[in-house]
């Protein structure tokens, strides 16, 4: 699940930083607020890419995917945009999970495999 969800994340680090300069050409916007946001938006997707496996971090991830569609209230394509990292984040969630469980199966059939107790 780990790969998956940070492979997300950090399309989603790209997306926020171009949001950022699309919202830098709105004039009731000052750069200093853009950036602010975008930047603590862009770090929290990479530190998320490190706290998946911890206890919220998955939840962490869906506030950050709703913050990027309400991001569409200042840059119209974020709606769109946020609304294809959201799904591309339960997928990576859903699928991710999957793999891990049959990840793990596999190994608990190769151990039982190569024990002597299976001879």
């Amino acid at each position: 699940m780990r790969t998956l969800c940070a492979s997300t994340l950090i399309g989603e680090f790209f997306v926020i930083g171009f949001a950022g300069l699309v919202a830098m050409k709105d004039p009731n916007l000052s750069t200093t607020t853009v950036w602010t946001v975008s930047g603590i938006a862009m770090a929290l997707s990479i530190l998320l890419c490190g706290l998946i496996t911890r206890p919220g971090g998955v939840q962490l991830g869906w506030a950050l995917q709703i913050a990027l569609i309400a991001s569409g209230f200042i840059v119209p394509a974020m709606y769109f945009m946020g609304a294809i990292f959201a799904a591309l984040w339960w997928a990576s969630v859903h699928y991710g999970r999957k793999i891990d469980e049959a990840k793990a199966r596999f190994a608990a059939l190769q151990d039982n495999e190569g024990s002597p107790a299976a001879s």
